[in-house]
């Protein structure tokens, strides 16, 4: 049993324009396809993060509503 299931990393460079690309591997995972709108979080402490596109909803109904969306495990 993999005890990393679902788990993976990967390395990009930034190029001079502080663009990224983001692996095959990953778009083909995450299904991120051209023209995709992808939001990227950041913490000075913690870094920065992209939630799967679907979180990206759950996300904006928490900012504008002030609740607190269920994670899919406890759906």
């Amino acid at each position: 049993m993999n005890k990393h299931k679902g788990k993976y990393a990967w390395t990009v460079k930034v190029g001079e324009k502080g663009q990224i690309v983001i692996p095959k591997e990953a778009r083909d995972i995450f299904d991120i396809n051209p023209g995709d709108t992808l939001i990227i979080l950041g913490d000075e402490k913690q870094g920065i993060a992209i939630p799967p596109k679907n979180a990206f909803t759950k996300i904006i109904t928490t900012i504008f509503d002030g609740t607190t969306p269920q994670m899919e495990d406890e759906e």
